[in-house]
Formats: C-alpha cells, structure tokens, sequence
C-alpha cells in the first residue's frame, strides 16, 4: 500500500503515519525528518532547504522534487510506505504521480486528517520543537491554506481522497482510517 497524508501544522501526521506504518507493516517516511536530516548532515540539498525552513517557508518545489526521488529509489520502500508531510503543492502531487509512474509503483490514497487553524495552532505550540514559534506555525497555516488545499481538489477528483476529522482523539482516527484502508 501506498499512501500519502496530508493536513496542516499540528493535524496529526506523525501520529496517524506511526499508527498506519506500523499495524500495515509499511515504511513511514517523513519529508520533514528527511528535510531536517538533510540540513543537520550538511547536504548539498539540506543546505538549499535551510533557508526556507528556517523560516518556516515552503521548500521549493524543484528541491523537494529531488527529495523525494532520493527516497523512493531505495530499496527499502518496495514493499510500500506512507509519506508525511508531501506533497503541499498541487504542482508536488503531480510530479509525485508522475515519479511513481516512472518507477511503476501507484499511490493508493491521499489521507486528509482535516483540523481547524485553532487545533493546529494549540497542538503545534504544544510540542515544544525548536522551529514551532507563533510567527513560524501562523506562516504554515498561511501556506497550508495557500498551497496545500489545492491538493485536496486534485486527489478529491483523482478519486483518491479519503477526509478524516483529525479533532478526534488520536485512537478515533486511526479506527477510522484503519476502516477506510484496509
């Protein structure tokens, strides 16, 4: 299986991937740890990337391209995964699309954990990381809103989109998806 998730700052992802990644035995990759991973290494692509995340701008898409290619090549990731934190551009979910055809592998659904800019505020100053500033989290709502639901109009009419309420408790979701999945 195949998947993406998709929601704003503090929705719910990394939760929802680990549960999904572990009790359907696929490979959770996130792009926010590979990002992170990238810039601590010093990459050439983790450098490129600093500059925007330090701001809590989006990475362009053109790097983030090259990220996800890098991961999905390997070997680790053909018995299936669950991306995190991509696509966030219409124009991302294409080029994924158009990556997977090329390595003859289909993404299953698009996973929308849908919470309001309230929850992702409170959830997202709730977790302490070093980059969740007010100015930095209200800057991602602003891009979640600007470029992230465009995606949703996109798998909604790829018929691929599954919505989930992600204000639920964590374990409500994951039922949910389980029964949406599997």
């Amino acid at each position: 299986m195949r998947l993406v998730i998709l929601g704003g700052t503090g929705s719910g992802k990394g939760t929802q991937t680990a549960r999904l990644s572990d009790r359907l035995k696929i490979l959770s990759i996130s792009m926010g740890d590979i990002l992170r991973e990238g810039i601590a290494a010093g990459t050439e692509l983790g450098q490129q990337a600093e500059t925007y995340v330090s701001k809590g701008e989006l990475v362009p898409d053109s790097l983030m391209i090259q990220f996800v290619q890098q991961r999905l090549q390997q070997p680790d990731v053909s018995d299936g995964w669950i991306l995190e934190g991509y696509p966030r551009t219409a124009f991302q979910a294409e080029e994924l699309d158009f990556l997977l055809q090329k390595i003859k592998q289909k993404l299953d659904w698009a996973i929308y954990l849908k919470v309001s800019e309230a929850i992702m505020t409170e959830r997202a100053l709730g977790r302490g990381m070093a980059d969740d500033r007010v100015e930095v989290i209200e800057r991602r709502i602003q891009n979640f809103q600007e470029f992230t639901v465009p995606i949703l109009e996109y798998y909604d009419y790829c018929q691929r989109l599954l919505t989930i309420d992600g204000e639920q408790s964590p374990d409500a979701v994951t039922q949910e998806l389980m029964s949406k999945v599997s």
